[in-house]
C-alpha cells in the first residue's frame, strides 16, 4: 500500500486489530480526523500515524486525554520539542507508577504461593488423619 493511500475503517480495522467501534469512539474524542465521504470513513496516512501512538500511549497505561493532549503538541512549530519533553515527563511518571504496581504484584504473588503451601500442607494433613481413621 502506498503511504499516501487511504484506508476504509474494515482496512484499519483489520491493520491495527481494533473494532469500527473504536475507530468511531477516538474520532468523537478528537485523536482521530478520517476524511468523510458520505457515510464513509477514510483514513490518511496521518490516521495511521496517529493510531500507532494511540494504541502504544494505551498499552503503556496513558489516559486518553493525556494522549488527545500529546497529539496536540505535534503542531507547535518547534520540531516538536514541547511533544517530547511533555511526553517524556509523563513517561517517567507512568513508569514509576506501573514499577510500584509490578512490586505490589510481586508480594501478592509471594503471600498467594505461601498462603497455596501451607493449604498443600494442611490437605495433606487432613487426608492422612482421614485415612488413619480408615
Amino acid at each position: 500500500m502506498n503511504d499516501d493511500q487511504t484506508m476504509t475503517i474494515r482496512q484499519m480495522c483489520d491493520a491495527f486489530d481494533v473494532t469500527p467501534r473504536t475507530l468511531r469512539f477516538y474520532e468523537a474524542k478528537e485523536l482521530l480526523f478520517p476524511i468523510r465521504d458520505g457515510q464513509k470513513r477514510l483514513f490518511t496516512r496521518r490516521d495511521r500515524a496517529r493510531l500507532k501512538l494511540i494504541l502504544r500511549g494505551k498499552r503503556f497505561g496513558f489516559s486518553l486525554e493525556e494522549i488527545r493532549q500529546l497529539l496536540h503538541l505535534y503542531h507547535m512549530g518547534d520540531q516538536q520539542q514541547t511533544q517530547i519533553t511533555t511526553t517524556y515527563g509523563i513517561a517517567q511518571k507512568r513508569l514509576a507508577e506501573l514499577v510500584v504496581q509490578r512490586d505490589d504484584l510481586n508480594t501478592a504473588i509471594l503471600e498467594l504461593e505461601d498462603q497455596l503451601k501451607w493449604g498443600e500442607k494442611m490437605l495433606a494433613s487432613l487426608n492422612q488423619t482421614k485415612k488413619a481413621a480408615e
